[in-house]
C-alpha cells in the first residue's frame, strides 16, 4: 500500500512539474508554508532529486538508442550505396556489351568502313564516337562531346595545346607523354550535405586523369584550374534521381567526394558511359604494360645459356626458376581493379572490407619475387594503406565523441592491429580512454555532501577503468606483451586523475577525520573489485593518498592535543555528576563502544561517575581518533599513525603526573590517583589491544609508555617525568 501511494505521489510531483503554468518561485514559497519542518522539507527534497536522477536516466536511454539506431541507420545505407554502385558498374557493362553486338552482324564492307572510322577517331576510345555525332572542343551549348582530333598522334597534341591554352593553371600538370582528351562538357556542381549548387564547372577527361575547371565570367571561354583526378584512384557513383535533383552522379577519391549535374539524362548517361570505358582502357593498358615488363626475353635467354658450354645443367635449373619466380600473374580482374576497390571502401567507411582486400592482395604475393610491375602495384596499395590508417586514427582521436565508451572504439581498433599497427592501435585507445575518463570526472557534478560525491565519482571512475580492461583484454588478446604494460602505465596515470579529484573534495575541503575515513574505505572497496579481472592498484592509490592522510592524521592529532589541553588547564579534579539515568546509561554505552567494558565500577549512586570529566573526555576523543586512523591504516602510515597516538596519549600522561606531584589535598590526591588508575590500567591496555587488531601486530612503543607509567603508580612522588 506504500508502495502505491509513493508510486502514486511520484507520479502527481512529475505531472505537477511538468506541466505548462509551473512557477519554481510559487512552488518553492508554497511548499516551505506546507511544510512541517527541515524533515519534510529533506525527503521531498529526495524525491525530487529521484525523479531528475530517472529522468536523466530515461534521457540517457533515449540518447543511447537514438545513436544506435542511427548508426545501423548509417550502416545501412552505405552497405546500399555499395550495392548500388556495384549493380550501376554492372549494368553499364551490360549496356556496353549490347552496343557491341550489332558491330558484330554488319556486312563485311560495313563493318570495314566502321573500323576505318575506328582508326581515324584520334583521340576517341572507341568507334562508337561517329554514332554519337561530333562537335567542337568547347561547344558554345554548354553540352558535352568525345574529342575528334585529326588522325595520328598531331592531332591529340593539338587537341592537348587547345586544351592548355583555354584553362589558366594547368599546363604544368598535363605534360605527361602520350596524353590526350577523351570527353568534355559542362556540369553543375553541388554541396554533398545539403545539396546546394555550389558553381559551374567544365570536366576534361584525359585517358589517364580527370581536370575539372572553373568557369570565368568575366573571360568567355577561359576557365581556371580547379582540380586534377588519376583515374586509377577515382570511383564514379551514379546518384539516383530524386526531383527536383536529377541527372547527378558522385565522383569518389579518398579522402573526399563531389557531387555534379548533368545538362540532361543522355549527356549523363554519356559521362557515365566514357568514365568506365576510358578507366577499363587504362586499366588494360596498365596490364599489358605489366604483362610486357613480366614476360622473359627468349634470345637473351638462349645466348646465355649457350655462351658456357661447359656448365652443367643443374646449374642452369636455378636461372630458370627465377625467372619462373618473376611470372606474378597481375592479370586478374580484382587486383586490376584493387586500388578502385580501396578507395571506395575508404570513402564508404567500409574498414573491414578495405583490410579484407589487402589481406587477400598479401596472401596472393606471398612467398612470390616483386618484380617492377608487383613493384608498381604495392607502391598504390601502401599509399591506400597510409589513408586507411589516417581515417582509422582519426576515428580514435580524442576529437571524436566518447559516449560510445570503450566498445565503440573496437572497430579502428581491430583494423589497426590487422593492419600491423598494434603499437599505434594500443596508444590511440590509451588516449582515447584517458580523454573519456577525463571527461566523466569533469563533467560529475559536485554534491553539497562530500561522501555522496566520492560515491558517484567511484562509481564513475572504477566502472569506466573496468570496462576499459575487459575491452582491452578483448582487443589485443594475443597481441604483443608490450601492450598490457602500456595498459598498466595508463591505469596508473588515470589513478592519478582520480586522486587529484578525490583529495581535492575531501582532504584540500578540510573534511572530518571520521568523513575522510569513510571516504578512503569506499574508494579501496572500489578498487578491491578491479582484482576480479587480475588487476591490482590498491598499492597505487596507497603511494597517492599516503600524503593527504599523513596530512590529515597530523591536523586532526593537533584538534585534539589543543582540545585537550584546554581540558586541562580548566581542570578542578572533581567527580561527574550526569544529573539523569538517561545520560549515565548514554555514557555507559559510549564508554562501552569505545571498549571500556568496566566501567560500571566507576560509576556511583545517583548518576554520579567516580572520574574526572578531562579522563573521560580524553577517552572518548582519543577511541574515536584511533578507530578513524584505523580506516585509513596501511604499512606505509604505521609510524605515523603510532606517533599521533604516543603524543595524544602523553599529553593526559605527563598532566596527571603533574598533578599527583603538585597537589597537596589529601582527598584530591586519592582522586587523582584513581583517574591515573583507570587511565593507566584500562584506557592504555585498550588502545593496545585495538591497535593491535587494527594493524596486526604489537606496538612495543604503547607497551613502554605503559610500563613506564606504573612508576607514577608506584611512587607517586617521583619526579621522573614519562617519555
Amino acid at each position: 500500500m506504500a508502495m502505491v501511494m509513493s508510486d502514486s505521489g511520484a507520479n502527481r510531483l512529475r505531472r505537477q512539474l511538468e506541466s505548462v503554468g509551473f512557477e519554481a518561485r510559487l512552488y518553492v514559497k508554497q511548499l516551505s508554508q506546507q511544510s512541517d519542518g527541515d524533515r519534510d522539507l529533506q525527503e521531498h527534497r529526495q524525491r525530487i532529486q529521484a525523479l531528475a536522477e530517472e529522468t536523466a536516466q530515461n534521457l540517457k536511454r533515449n540518447v543511447y538508442q537514438n545513436y544506435r539506431q542511427f548508426i545501423e541507420t548509417a550502416r545501412e545505407i552505405s552497405y546500399l550505396e555499395s550495392e548500388m554502385y556495384q549493380l550501376s558498374h554492372l549494368l553499364t557493362e551490360q549496356k556496353s556489351n549490347l552496343e557491341s553486338i550489332p558491330f558484330t552482324l554488319l556486312p563485311a564492307a560495313a563493318a570495314a568502313a566502321a573500323a576505318s572510322g575506328g582508326e581515324d577517331g584520334g583521340g576517341g576510345v572507341g568507334g562508337r564516337d561517329h554514332l554519337r555525332g561530333q562537335a567542337g572542343l568547347f561547344p558554345n551549348s554548354g553540352g558535352a562531346s568525345r574529342d575528334c582530333a585529326g588522325p595520328g598522334e598531331e592531332g591529340k597534341q593539338r587537341t592537348l595545346t587547345t586544351l592548355l591554352e583555354k584553362v589558366e593553371g594547368c599546363r604544368h600538370l598535363l605534360e605527361t607523354p602520350g596524353q590526350y582528351l577523351v570527353y568534355n562538357g559542362d556540369l553543375v556542381e553541388y554541396e554533398a550535405d545539403h545539396m546546394a549548387q555550389l558553381q559551374r564547372v567544365h570536366g576534361f577527361l584525359m585517358n589517364d586523369c580527370l581536370l575539372v575547371a572553373t568557369w570565368l565570367p568575366q573571360r568567355r571561354g577561359m576557365y581556371r584550374y580547379n582540380a586534377l583526378y588519376p583515374l586509377d584512384g577515382l570511383a564514379v557513383v551514379n546518384v539516383k534521381d530524386n526531383p527536383p535533383m536529377k541527372d547527378m552522379f558522385k565522383l569518389l577519391m579518398f579522402p573526399e567526394s563531389r557531387i555534379f549535374q548533368a545538362e540532361n539524362a543522355k549527356i549523363k548517361r554519356e559521362w557515365l558511359e566514357v568514365l568506365e570505358e576510358t578507366k577499363r582502357a587504362l586499366s588494360e593498358k596498365r596490364r599489358r604494360e605489366q604483362e610486357e615488363a613480366a614476360a622473359p626475353r627468349g634470345p637473351t635467354q638462349v645466348t646465355a645459356k649457350t655462351s658456357n658450354p661447359f656448365e652443367d645443367e643443374e646449374d642452369d635449373e636455378p636461372a630458370v626458376s627465377e625467372i619462373e619466380e618473376e611470372k606474378v600473374d597481375l592479370s586478374m580482374e580484382w587486383i586490376q581493379e584493387l586500388p578502385e576497390d580501396l578507395d571506395v571502401c575508404i570513402a564508404q567507411r567500409d574498414f573491414e572490407g578495405a583490410v579484407d582486400l589487402l589481406d587477400k592482395l598479401n596472401h596472393y604475393l606471398e612467398d612470390k619475387s616483386s618484380p617492377p610491375p608487383v613493384k608498381e602495384l604495392r607502391a598504390k596499395v601502401d599509399e591506400r594503406v597510409r589513408q586507411l590508417t589516417e581515417v582509422l586514427v582519426f576515428e580514435l582521436s580524442p576529437d571524436r565523441s566518447l559516449r560510445g565508451g570503450p566498445k565503440a572504439t573496437r572497430r579502428a581498433v581491430s583494423q589497426l592491429i590487422r593492419l600491423g599497427q598494434c603499437t599505434k592501435a594500443c596508444e590511440l585507445f590509451l588516449k582515447n580512454r584517458a580523454a573519456a575518463v577525463h571527461t566523466a570526472i569533469r563533467q560529475l557534478r559536485i554534491e553539497g555532501a562530500t561522501l555522496l560525491y566520492i560515491h558517484k565519482l567511484c562509481h564513475v571512475f572504477f566502472t569506466s577503468l573496468l570496462e576499459t580492461a575487459r575491452e582491452f583484454e578483448t582487443d589485443f588478446a594475443g597481441t604483443d606483451s608490450g601492450c598490457y604494460s602500456a595498459f598498466v602505465v595508463w591505469a596508473r596515470s588515470a589513478m592519478g586523475m582520480f586522486v587529484d579529484a578525490f583529495s581535492k573534495q575531501v582532504f584540500d575541503s578540510k573534511e572530518s577525520l571520521s568523513t575522510a575515513a569513510e571516504c578512503v574505505k569506499v574508494a579501496k572497496e572500489h578498487c578491491q573489485q578491479l582484482g576480479d579481472i587480475g588487476l591490482d592498484l590498491t598499492f597505487i592509490i596507497h603511494a597517492l593518498l599516503v600524503k593527504d592522510i599523513q596530512g590529515a592524521l597530523h591536523s586532526y592529532k593537533e584538534i585534539i592535543i589543543e582540545a585537550t589541553k584546554h581540558r586541562n588547564s580548566e581542570e578542578m579534579w572533581r567527580k561527574m555528576n550526569l544529573m539523569t539515568p538517561e545520560a549515565l546509561g548514554k555514557l555507559k554505552e559510549e564508554m562501552k563502544s569505545c571498549g571500556v567494558s568496566n566501567f560500571e565500577q566507576y560509576t556511583g549512586d545517583d548518576c554520579w561517575v567516580n572520574l574526572s570529566y578531562t579522563v573521560v573526555a580524553f577517552t572518548k576523543q582519543t577511541m574515536g581518533f584511533l578507530e578513524e586512523a584505523l580506516k585509513l591504516y596501511f604499512p606505509e602510515l604505521h609510524m605515523v599513525l603510532l606517533e599521533s597516538l604516543m603524543e595524544i596519549i602523553l599529553v593526559a600522561v605527563q598532566h596527571v603526573d603533574y598533578s599527583l606531584r603538585c597537589e597537596q589535598d589529601p582527598e584530591k590526591k586519592a582522586f587523582i590517583r584513581q583517574n591515573a588508575s583507570f587511565l593507566y590500567e584500562t584506557v592504555l591496555p585498550v588502545v593496545e589491544k585495538r591497535f593491535e587488531e587494527g594493524v596486526g601486530k604489537p606496538a612495543k612503543q604503547l607497551q613502554d609508555l605503559r610500563n613506564a607509567s606504573r612508576l607514577i603508580r608506584v611512587n607517586p612522588e617521583s619526579t621522573t617525568s614519562v617519555v
